[in-house]
């Protein structure tokens, strides 16, 4: 559980992650190598929190879990005690994360067990095509921005999100979904050139 909060921490960008524990996982062992966290090779001790901005205790003695909440309630500060909802003034969503497609599932700690098995259920449905597809759209919204506006935007990025280039994604074709994607902007800038011209007012000019 400690470890799978550390991680989280690390995925959010966290500035500083200290582990306060006996003994590590061998995956907090790497991180700690790898220099990504620090570690006090102890249990809990009062005054720990000082400077602290988010406390997070995962561990299995309610007494330890107490005591830190205590002292993290009278420094004011983000406390998240695992499995005990009581001791939590912010929850920690279970995450799937592909690229830059986030989708976060919270119970608001009733039951993080379901977050964990929804996130679970979900990961294999979004796979690295999505983060593939969204660097396309990334690297398509200056021009979008530039040749769409108003509905016409709109209806591109719908167009795009249904068309087949997840699917060519999925199949390992990239240079063909960004060709895709590409054809799908040029036609609705076409599309937007053509209103654009239809609706601009005619000036005729009075035969003398």
């Amino acid at each position: 559980m400690a470890q799978r909060k550390v991680e989280a921490l690390l995925e959010a960008s966290a500035g500083q992650v200290v582990v306060i524990s006996p003994r590590l996982t061998h995956k907090l062992e790497s991180l700690l190598q790898a220099k990504r966290i620090e570690h006090r090779p102890r249990g809990y001790q009062r005054g720990d929190l000082e400077g602290a901005f988010v406390v997070i205790a995962a561990t299995d003695d309610p007494d330890v879990n107490e005591a830190v909440w205590q002292e993290a309630h009278e420094r004011s500060l983000l406390i998240n005690v695992v499995d005990d909802p009581l001791r939590c003034n912010f929850f920690v969503p279970s995450v799937v994360r592909q690229g830059d497609l986030t989708i976060s599932i919270c119970t608001g700690g009733q039951d993080p067990a379901l977050s964990a098995r929804l996130r679970r259920e979900l990961e294999p449905r979004f796979g690295r095509e999505y983060a593939a597809f969204l660097d396309i759209a990334g690297a398509l919204r200056e021009r979008v921005g530039k040749e769409l506006a108003g509905r016409a935007r709109s209806r591109f990025w719908y167009a795009l999100t249904d068309s087949g280039i997840l699917t060519l994604l999925k199949e390992g074709k990239r240079r063909e979904a960004e060709r895709l994607a590409n054809d799908i902007l040029a036609s609705h800038a076409l599309k937007a050139r053509g209103s654009a011209r239809k609706k601009a007012p005619s000036i005729s000019r009075s035969q003398r």
